[in-house]
């Protein structure tokens, strides 16, 4: 069995980033940037107030002087008076600051006497005025390539004017989920029937990491049936099958490809859940098949498909890295298999991350996935840990749904 370490390389290895497109701003959220975006203006243009009150001169800006207030300046409808000794030029947050102007009096600062101002406060030289270029200069790099832009990183570009991205195309990514049993919800559910609730489940998974995804009718247990469903695939980025791929008579996946074209890199690893994942190539398509049961599934998803998707995506960090907790309950030595036990999170009295496992693991149990919302990382053999002791655990990425 493959170690999961040597089998996430040798997946990763084989995805490619998909093409560049551009897109509108609006549309740019959640994409992956595939060239930096650049300022095209610089921010501020110009010198201008940061708060409501009034540019003066600095040699005016004591307490105690009476200035004469000579006309205002409202944000967007810059004053062309210039400030001159003894006057001052009434200013909003964001105004232009006016000619001769060096500070900006608070109007907090000053009472209001006719036509004139009396300043009640000192004022330091070049207060409360955002200088120009404070914020960026036109060229700067306002977002990197490789990043997936942040909503607050859609203002910044929107701030630099640059309303127009380049992205990576989202990945497209086929899900087949095979056997006799399955059934879709809503679907007549015949004796001895499943749910196929895994196809469903990783096909929203992998929507939120940013891939379009297509799910296939279900595949029979016919080799004929799955050949002709992955037939015509090709402009696909991934195929993902679930099911199928043990050892059993009816496991048929494997079989089936391979007479399409399937090119086998590896089957089977170290893992739990997860031991029967298969790697390979089908034509210029990369292939994973996860195992059937659910929660088997979805673990090697967020071990390999997510890693994967955010490869073809264009992203610059592709790893998700475990986080320290104290267990709270002692956990047995493990064997040669990496495991992933389904727990909860808390804090301790001191508020140190707690982490609980549930006390049954099994694979096809989708309650305890979903009021999950971590999975303690159980390296290859190791020893015996005692309830207050550090262990590394992911963090799920949608949290815990119950």
């Amino acid at each position: 069995m493959l170690e999961v370490s040597e089998a996430r390389s040798r997946i990763l290895e084989a995805m490619k980033p998909t093409g560049s497109e551009l897109v509108s701003l609006p549309e740019a959220a959640g994409r992956v940037l595939s060239q930096s975006v650049r300022a095209n203006v610089t921010n501020p243009p110009t010198d201008v107030s940061s708060m409501d009150g009034y540019a003066v001169r600095a040699e005016d800006a004591c307490a105690g002087r009476l200035l004469a207030v000579i006309g205002e300046a409202p944000a967007g409808h810059p004053s062309y008076l210039s400030v001159d000794p003894g006057t001052s030029i009434r200013i909003f947050t964001g105004s232009v600051m006016p000619a001769g102007a060096e500070a900006v009096v608070i109007q907090e600062n000053t009472e209001r006497r006719g036509a004139n101002i009396f300043l009640t406060e000192n004022v330091q030289a070049g207060a409360f005025i955002r200088r120009a270029g404070q914020d960026f200069a036109a060229g700067d790099i306002l977002v990197a390539a490789g990043k997936r832009l942040s909503s607050r990183d859609i203002g910044l570009a929107a701030a630099g004017n640059a309303p127009w991205v380049s992205v990576y195309r989202r990945p497209r990514v086929a899900i087949l989920s095979t056997g006799d049993e399955l059934v879709m919800p809503g679907e007549a559910l015949p004796p001895g029937g499943i749910l196929g609730s895994a196809g469903l489940m990783l096909q929203a998974l992998l929507r939120s990491a940013g891939a379009d995804v297509v799910l296939l009718p279900v595949a029979r247990d016919d080799e004929a049936a799955i050949r002709r469903l992955v037939s015509g695939l090709d402009a696909i980025d991934l195929l993902v099958t679930i099911g199928g791929a043990s050892v059993g008579d009816y496991d048929l996946v494997q079989s089936a490809l391979k007479a399409a074209g399937l090119r086998t890199e590896f089957w089977k690893i170290a893992m739990r859940p997860g031991k029967p994942l298969m790697f390979g190539h089908l034509g210029r398509v990369p292939m994973v098949g996860l195992p059937g049961n659910p929660v088997a599934a979805y673990v090697c998803a967020l071990r390999f498909l997510l890693p994967a998707i955010r490869v073809l995506s264009g992203c610059a960090d592709v790893l998700d890295e475990p986080v320290m907790a104290l267990v709270t309950e002692t956990l047995p030595a493990n064997d040669r298999r990496e495991d992933h036990l389904r727990a909860t999170l808390g804090r301790s009295e001191s508020g140190q991350l707690t982490v609980t496992p549930y006390g049954r693991q099994d694979s096809a149990m989708m309650a305890t996935l979903a009021g999950a919302d971590a999975l303690i990382l159980r390296a290859p053999y190791a020893a015996e840990l005692e309830a207050g002791e550090f262990c590394p655990v992911f963090v799920l990425p949608e949290g815990k749904s119950r």
